[in-house]
């Protein structure tokens, strides 16, 4: 549910685990951990495994449940991600466990000390830095010490002679000196770098003139792809090559990170620079590009990637997605080396794509392949097409199969549309592209940070990006920094994300820094009064929501109320927008009893079947995708099936959110939402409008007067109030089309398509009802002019994707943006909540950087309830 999703996000992220996960938790622990002090154990089994220690290294952890020989064991990796052996029984086995509960926070080790030169060793010692948030401190001395281990606290002797001194973040001096060197590390970033000159696609492809930016956008990308340079933080040594970061030395020259993050502002035309690039650096292509240093010398340069033939198409396109299958050919026509690339986007961005072949390139120049739906399995038939797209969706249901094609292909190139959307490491759909096979690696998103900066991590390990795909060290070179407001910080965030990002913001015609020179975008804000019998209903909620979630905080039970407290903040944005949208009785919506017991509860179920029906687009917090089959939990939390189960094979099977204890009887299918593209069930009729639907009204009429031929997107997270919506401006002789999640792929290209037209002897749709969601991301709206923001939403970066749906490349008039507010209420709050997440995203690529990242968790439900 679009509504919710988030909060249960942000909730989720303090959970970390499973099957081979990296020992570490998400940013917002870091802040509140301490390091309690480490353990020392010897790294065995070295010489069953090629992965090397060099030198006084760092080195990652990485839990392994199911391992056949050991329940408890701890892999350990070099910084090259290779193994290099175990940690030894005896340590693992009181490890383990304080791990699996998480009354460990997170674990980081490092090798002081090489290897014997001359010899094979069959041990290496290590120390095992443990950290825990202050009440399990107790818990986790009491569990060292009955294991047999002895813990190496701040006040013993041994640990100011430790590498200890330098992981913990005190002021001593040794730990200065290497924050400052790791800091001087990361300052030379980008010293060195060249900017690209433009480039030209093929014109027997791509029909389109690009942009200037576009050209540079495709110069700076095939470079990446090209480039034969060593990676970042890598150095040759002595005949060898040293990552300057890990201090890990190797023999074998590391390979080119080939891709990176094409972070553009929405709007500017991103899939076409993509699509330029898949027709202008492909097998059997000579590309040359010039090079600029800082100086402006340049050089040309050639580059020739490979010799392999290219079959042209002559089948015809056809426009439908659900049909759209451009260019397939037989599987005869074979290839001996990868010449395909691989999109994944949301479902939503395929008819975007499809759209942008048929605008851009050239009939049958392209082979492509739509693997969505009902699809061919055959490796060969794949790899004969030059581009094949899928959908996360698709993805994340064939991940749990060894025969998915997808998976056994090692594709030319693989890129994420709409990346954003693999923020959550723990999600299936996040772990599916990980595991692709493919030469280059591309992360297309014009917002990479939503939340947090523990969005990037994902982005990092899909990338693999080493050291920083191995969450260790993304957490002690980045995160831990971040959190504990050091000023390095965000430094260094910036220093990597230069490196291997390009990120270009649109401008206006009036902007110094206007790229395609598009008409000014104008943001306002409608504050909007409530009504004397609203506003009385509103702040009698408002004071018994208050009062609850006081209660919850203060006995630490919020958790284990979540439902409950999804619900309070739903109905109070409901009511916001009409009190026609939600009960009257909040005392209705809370449990009765301190823990949430679904199974002992059969109206608490029925309560959260309706609060499902309620929403719109619910995702489930694991996969972030919308549920095949819903599950409500014992402990009321809600995932989908195929999630939870996989949850519960773990060693300690708990709830993802509250940690409760579950199993495989503790979980309810909730009922199928009663949805239809076209007859919605919900009548409004009759009813008085409510004081933001008035405004609404008034300014769609003002509109309306100034030109009657302007075009509106309404955008709202909530279904019913589209609806409602859809009731009051029809009777107002507003014509209007609905966009929302319960409707298929094919029905939303249908309704963009509707709205998109001006047929003469067809009533002209002037007001579009959008989700935020399904028509958020990837979808093009420049025939209106006019945006209009019902209710905020916490994550800003999804309102900026609504507003860039209208606001891109191919809007001819200025656009204009306004959110409607009710004073004094919930969603004033909400502005707050939007504005610390900002501060982050734009000191990400930014000169100036935010001061401190802010926890957005139960902060944000103080924040909301004014407590």
């Amino acid at each position: 549910m679009e509504e919710e999703d988030d909060l249960w996000k942000q909730f989720l992220e303090q959970y970390d685990g499973g099957d081979g996960d990296v020992l570490s938790v998400p940013s917002q622990v870091f802040s509140d951990s301490y390091l309690i002090g480490f353990v020392i154990a010897n790294i065995v089994g070295l010489r069953y495994y090629s992965g090397t220690i060099n030198g006084r290294e760092l080195v990652g952890l990485v839990r392994e449940p199911l391992n056949t020989y050991d329940p408890n064991a701890i892999k350990v990796l070099n910084s090259s991600a290779v193994q290099v052996g175990h940690i030894e029984r005896t340590v693992a086995a009181v490890l383990a466990p304080l791990l699996d509960s998480r009354i460990i926070s997170a674990v980081e080790a490092i090798v002081p000390k090489p290897p014997p030169s001359g010899r094979s060793p069959y041990r290496l010692p290590c120390q095992i830095h443990i950290f825990a948030l202050p009440d399990a401190i107790p818990t986790v001395q009491c569990a060292i010490e009955d294991g047999g281990l002895h813990l190496f606290t701040p006040d013993d002797h041994e640990f100011g002679l430790s590498e200890s001194v330098i992981v913990n973040e005190s002021t001593s001096t040794n730990a200065s000196k290497e924050r400052r060197r790791v800091d001087e590390i990361f300052a030379l970033v980008g010293k060195e770098g060249k900017g690209i000159e433009h480039l030209e696609p093929p014109k027997d492809v791509i029909l389109t003139e690009l942009f200037p930016h576009q050209k540079e956008g495709l110069g700076w990308l095939v470079h990446r792809e090209n480039s034969q340079d060593l990676p970042l933080f890598w150095k040759e040594k002595n005949g060898g090559f040293l990552n300057v970061l890990t201090n890990h030395l190797t023999n074998d020259r590391p390979e080119p990170l080939k891709g990176g993050i094409f972070a553009d502002d929405m709007g500017l035309g991103k899939t076409l620079t993509l699509l330029s690039l898949i027709a202008t650096n492909k097998p059997g292509s000579s590309v040359s590009y010039t090079l600029v240093d800082d100086v402006g010398t340049s050089s040309a340069r050639k580059h020739k990637s490979g010799n392999k033939r290219v079959v042209s198409s002559r089948k015809k396109r056809k426009t439908d997605v659900d049909d759209y299958n451009g260019g397939i050919l037989d599987s005869k026509d074979k290839v001996s080396s990868p010449k395909t690339t691989l999109v994944v986007c949301p479902s939503s961005v395929l008819t975007t794509w499809i759209a942008q072949l048929e605008q851009h390139t050239r009939p049958g120049s392209l082979q492509v392949y739509l693997y969505h739906g009902e699809r061919k399995k055959e490796v060969d038939l794949l790899l004969s097409h030059d581009l094949v797209l899928t959908t996360y969706k698709t993805l994340a249901l064939e991940f749990s199969s060894s025969q998915s094609p997808l998976k056994k292909i090692e594709w030319l190139r693989v890129i994420l549309d709409e990346a954003h959307v693999i923020k959550n490491f723990l999600s299936q759909q996040t772990k599916a592209v990980v595991e692709l096979k493919a030469e280059r690696r591309w992360v297309v998103t014009g917002t990479p940070i939503q939340n947090n900066s523990f969005d990037l991590y994902s982005l990092m390990a899909f990338l693999k990006f080493l050291p920083f795909s191995i969450k260790n060290y993304w957490q002690r070179l980045v995160q831990r920094p971040l959190d504990q407001g050091s000023a390095s910080g965000i430094a260094r965030l910036q220093a990597l994300m230069a490196s291997i990002s390009l990120r270009r913001m649109k401008g206006t015609h009036s902007g110094s820094n206007s790229l395609v020179g598009l008409p000014s975008k104008t943001v306002e804000t409608c504050f909007v009064e409530l009504f004397s019998e609203e506003r009385e209903q509103y702040e009698k909620m408002e004071s018994e929501a208050r009062s609850t979630l006081r209660e919850y905080i203060n006995a630490d039970t919020i958790l284990r109320n979540y439902s409950t407290v999804l619900h309070i903040i739903l109905r109070l944005r409901q009511i916001c927008n009409n009190v026609a949208l939600c009960p009257s009785d909040l005392k209705s919506l809370l449990s009765s009893n301190s823990f949430e017991d679904v199974s002992e509860n059969p109206e608490l179920l029925k309560k959260l079947g309706l609060m499902l029906e309620d929403g719109d687009d619910f995702d489930c917090p694991v996969c972030l995708s919308p549920p095949t089959k819903t599950i409500i939990t014992r402990c009321a939390h809600i995932f989908c099936q195929i999630c939870i189960l996989k949850t519960l094979k773990t060693l300690n099977p708990c709830c993802p959110i509250c940690r409760h204890p579950l199993s495989e009887t503790d979980l309810f299918l909730a009922p199928a939402p009663k949805v239809s593209d076209e007859n919605p069930t919900t009548d409004f009729s009759g009813l008085p409008i409510s004081s933001k639907v008035l405004a609404l009204l008034n300014l769609l009429l003002e509109s309306k007067k100034h030109k009657e031929s302007t075009k509106s997107v309404v955008f709202s997270q909530f279904r019913k109030m589209l609806i409602l919506l859809e009731e009051v401006l029809s009777s107002a002789g507003f014509v209007t089309l609905r966009l929302d999640g319960s409707m298929s792929i094919k029905k939303r290209a249908e309704v963009i398509q509707e709205f998109s037209s001006n047929q003469p002897n067809a009533p002209m749709p002037t007001v579009l009802l959008a989700s935020l969601k399904a028509a958020g991301a990837g979808i093009n709206l420049t025939v209106a002019s006019r945006v209009y923001l019902v209710e905020p939403w916490w994550n800003p970066a999804a309102e900026e994707q609504a507003m860039d749906r209208v606001h891109r490349i191919g809007q001819n008039e200025e656009v204009k943006v306004v959110r409607l507010i009710v004073k004094d209420s919930i969603e004033e709050r909400i502005l707050a909540i939007q504005e610390r997440k900002k501060k982050l995203a734009g000191g990400l690529f930014g000169k100036k950087a935010a001061k401190e990242q802010k926890k957005v968790q139960i902060e944000d439900i103080r924040t909301m309830l004014r407590l």
